[in-house]
């Protein structure tokens, strides 16, 4: 087929709906297809009349120019990838939180999201970076070790990580304080009179695998109990309400001795111990463990905050409808969304120099925490 701009283009018969493209713009236009590459890749200047009659031919022909021919002429595709792996023990709402975030906040920048699941966890950046089909990266679930922060270092295209690997070095990483957070709940328990404490988490399974965010909220609790000369045991903690009483059971009737297998999930943070069971407790946990908490505490007789203080450490769900409402220190998708797109955007238009931000906790107050019972 000719390039020829008089030429008619050669359609396939059986698609039935006409495919326009460039030549068809130049045709409709009166001009060379190089005249309507210029303007719609911006690489040289066209007078108004000709670019005004090229911007009537795109939209008479529903043009679309493919991503590949937009990043070849220089111009950007207006996509970022989010990479965002699926995996067995992913809590669903919550992961979806920050994909939605994420979304909201490039729509913000004019710009549409490329979600890349488990099996594109590597090879898909690679595959998008290498065809210029985005404009950068977005990491969300961010583990320890890593293998995306390795790969986004080699790429070289602007990035952004929504959590912080175990070595952050070169990387743009945003996520919330988890240690302060942790410290916080401490703080709260221990100025209200707790002389012991608890934190109840994940299953062992998000620990295993080296789930960023768990083990920084749980080594920051410890630390943080250790500081304050408090004992403190930490419990991980199964999805299946069976366990999840086991687990509560272990640290009520005497931190890791009580319920069957409960010691072999616990860790002391090493502080002088107590006579006494933990009276303020933090939960790390999905919704639904929560509840079930809540539940087996109602069961045993105990009341939320008489004989019992109780923080839902860093949820994205809202505790204030739990029967009875929990304070907590929210985990908000959208504080280190934005800001990680913000920072991929200027990316995009100069450098920003390798960090680590942290998003500053907060605290809610729903009435779940008081000071202990007199000799409890």
């Amino acid at each position: 087929m000719s390039n020829r701009t008089g030429d008619q283009p050669v359609l396939p018969a059986d698609i039935g709906v006409s495919m326009a493209n460039i030549h068809d713009v130049a045709r409709v236009a009166g001009v060379s297809i190089s005249t309507v590459s210029y303007a719609l890749s911006g690489k040289r200047p066209i007078g108004e009349k000709t670019r005004l009659r090229i911007d009537e031919a795109v939209r008479e022909l529903d043009y679309m120019p493919n991503a590949a021919g937009r990043m070849l002429g220089g111009t950007r595709t207006r996509i970022f990838a989010l990479t965002a792996p699926l995996r067995n023990d992913t809590y669903a709402p919550a992961h979806m939180a920050f994909v939605l975030a994420v979304v909201t906040a490039a729509r913000a920048h004019d710009y549409d999201v490329l979600l890349l699941t488990e099996d594109e966890a590597t090879g898909g950046l690679r595959r998008v970076s290498s065809s210029r089909l985005v404009d950068g990266i977005i990491v969300l679930d961010v583990s320890v070790n890593d293998e995306r922060a390795d790969l986004v270092r080699s790429l070289g295209v602007p990035a952004a990580l929504i959590g912080v690997p175990g070595n952050a070095e070169g990387l743009v990483c945003v996520d919330l304080d988890f240690e302060a957070a942790a410290a916080l709940a401490v703080d709260r328990l221990v100025d209200a009179g707790h002389t012991s404490l608890a934190l109840l988490g994940h299953p062992r399974a998000v620990y295993e695998r080296g789930s960023n965010f768990p083990m920084r909220f749980r080594d920051g609790f410890l630390a943080r109990a250790a500081e304050r000369g408090v004992p403190a045991v930490f419990t991980m903690v199964e999805k299946d309400s069976p366990q999840i009483r086991a687990a509560l059971d272990g640290v009520l009737d005497g931190a890791a001795g009580g319920a069957e297998g409960a010691a072999t999930d616990s860790v002391h943070n090493g502080a002088p111990g107590s006579a006494h069971a933990p009276t303020g407790i933090v939960v790390h946990a999905e919704e639904g463990v929560h509840k079930v908490i809540l539940e087996e505490i109602a069961h045993r007789g105990l009341s939320i905050p008489a004989d019992l203080s109780v923080i839902a450490g860093v949820p994205t769900f809202d505790t204030s409808s739990f029967m009875p409402a929990l304070d907590s220190i929210p985990l908000i998708p959208a504080d280190s969304c934005v800001r990680a797109v913000e920072l991929a955007v200027q990316q995009l238009d100069g450098t920003v120099e390798p960090r680590v931000e942290l998003v500053a906790p907060k605290y809610r107050d729903h009435g779940s925490v008081a000071a202990p019972r007199p000799g409890s």
